[in-house]
């Protein structure tokens, strides 16, 4: 939490941790590119942690103004950096901040990464930071939109984009990812307005997470505007959301299927598919169509990002709206996503609700949801020995038919769909997920689950 824990002092000492890392394990003389987002002070945090690391002789590149978390990642790999840091919470509430190291293969750092990270920093937290001054002469400025959106300009068909004259609107909810996507489809002549757009440190009151409850001055733009589509980005730029012509919110399961099916069948590009344990059935459905082999992980775009790096994997994501592609970096980024999705539509002159509605008369319909329960000490780990054991063989109408325990414990209830429990590591939380054939199936596993859970 900001001025609480997220000080000065342990930005310094976290960031000479990651130099005392650089320097041992990658090659320093490459530099260390520094980016922030749009939250409180997130440019004097910033600023800090460059200073911290050029104080070991290392180079430094602070960016001018806040930027994408993807877009530092774009640039730690172009440049052929040691790696990158963003200050940066993400899409977490406006009083919190955070660290993000970026790898020089430019995205989230490996487990083995941040092991090493950690290792440094035990080390720092026992011994002190040594008094060396920063090495201003080192420190120089970064410019991380210029060559960003000259990268993204050449992912998508802009002959396509603009015969098929669409509108759009950005929400990027006050966020890093500002004035982006507006300013590229302009600049090829597409259409594209922005809500939302001015930095704001306290994210216009919601959280800067795409999701539909924080989404409703998007779906109201979107409607009144009648735009053809609206794209939501999170505070960091890395996670995306979306909103049909209707006002209907478009979920990131729906936004990875879509792009799946566009780019394994309408551009036939090769590559596998690696998705996390708690994402959709319909990206097998859709990857046993176009004969591509499924790659399913823990939770957390880190092991996405480790799949991506091991072979060829066309397109990899998560429940949380993080997706990345083989086009452009194995790291989750909402605005080339969004450019995809425009694609996609201006390709089948098809609009997002239309899109999803086929996909599901092929593929049968995937009615996701979550709750995250905050429970007393101990329950969570009742939950998780209680959907574990055996003798749970059955869940209201249906039996238990198989289990799975890669990343929390899931539980398939026939053919008509799972559920899914899985323990936060930092809170007393407890998330519920799941899939069915029905949304109010969906909604009596998830009440049924919650209540049981409540009663153990």
């Amino acid at each position: 939490m900001i001025a609480e824990d997220f000080t000065y002092e342990n930005v310094r000492t976290v960031s000479h941790a990651i130099a005392r890392y650089v320097v041992r394990a990658e090659r320093p003389g490459s530099g260390v590119l520094v980016g922030y987002d749009t939250r409180f002070g997130s440019e004097r945090f910033a600023r800090v942690a460059a200073e911290a690391v050029s104080a070991s002789g290392t180079p430094v590149w602070l960016a001018t103004d806040a930027c994408p978390t993807p877009a530092l990642s774009l640039l730690v790999r172009l440049r052929g950096a040691a790696g990158g840091i963003q200050i940066t919470a993400s899409h977490n509430p406006y009083r919190w901040n955070g660290i993000k190291f970026k790898a020089s293969y430019g995205s989230s750092a490996s487990p083995a990464i941040v092991a090493q990270i950690e290792a440094e920093l035990e080390k720092v937290l026992r011994d002190g930071i040594p008094a060396l001054p920063p090495r201003k002469d080192l420190i120089q400025s970064l410019d991380a939109r210029t060559p960003y959106l000259e990268t993204l300009a050449a992912l998508v068909d802009w002959d396509r984009l603009r015969a098929a004259k669409m509108r759009f609107v950005v929400d990027p909810m006050h966020g890093a990812g500002r004035g982006l996507l507006r300013d590229l489809l302009q600049r090829h002549g597409v259409q594209c307005d922005e809500i939302r757009g001015t930095r704001d440190p306290l994210f216009g009151g919601v959280n800067p997470e795409p999701i539909e409850q924080h989404l409703e001055a998007l779906r109201h733009a979107v409607r009144e505007g009648k735009y053809d589509a609206g794209f939501a980005l999170d505070g960091d730029a890395d996670r995306i959301g979306a909103m049909d012509r209707d006002g209907s919110f478009i979920t990131p399961h729906q936004i990875f299927s879509i792009l799946l099916w566009h780019l394994a069948g309408t551009r036939k590009l090769t590559g596998d598919v690696a998705k996390t344990f708690s994402t959709t059935k319909m990206i097998d459905k859709i990857a046993a169509k176009f004969g591509r082999k499924v790659w399913e992980t823990p939770i957390g775009f880190k092991y996405i990002c480790d799949r991506m790096l091991e072979g060829d994997v066309l397109i990899g994501g998560e429940e949380s709206g993080g997706i990345g592609t083989k086009l452009h970096l194995p790291e989750r980024d909402a605005t080339v996503n969004a450019l995809l999705l425009a694609e996609v539509m201006a390709w089948h002159g098809k609009r997002l609700g239309e899109l999803v509605a086929m996909l599901e008369r092929e593929f049968g319909e995937h009615h996701y949801g979550r709750v995250d329960l905050t429970l007393k000490p101990g329950q969570k780990e009742k939950a998780l020995c209680h959907f574990a054991n055996g003798k749970f063989n059955r869940l209201l109408d249906w039996p238990i038919t198989q289990r799975e325990d890669m990343d929390g414990i899931k539980v398939y209830l026939g053919e008509v769909g799972w559920v899914m429990a899985r323990a936060s590591g930092t809170e007393p939380m407890l998330r519920i997920y799941s899939e069915t054939t029905r949304a109010a199936t969906t909604k009596r596993v998830l009440d049924e689950v919650t209540k049981l859970v409540r009663e153990l």
